[in-house]
């Protein structure tokens, strides 16, 4: 389990409440914190962890 600290924006010199929420959400994206939140909505067994993570593995090896 990774442990996050606080995503911050800090305010600039002109900048709008519109380009602070547009900051935000760029960094938030960035980061992958929607990704991982609706990863964790749900409890997965971790024989289920398993199995996706070689059915990633194998799609990632039939690309090649």
């Amino acid at each position: 389990m990774r442990v996050r600290m606080a995503t911050v924006v800090r305010k600039g010199p002109g900048d709008t409440e519109e380009k602070l929420i547009a900051k935000f959400r760029k960094k938030i994206i960035s980061e992958q914190l929607l990704n991982e939140l609706k990863e964790r909505e749900f409890y997965k067994p971790p024989s289920v962890r398993k199995k996706e993570k070689l059915a990633a593995i194998r799609r990632t090896r039939k690309r090649r």
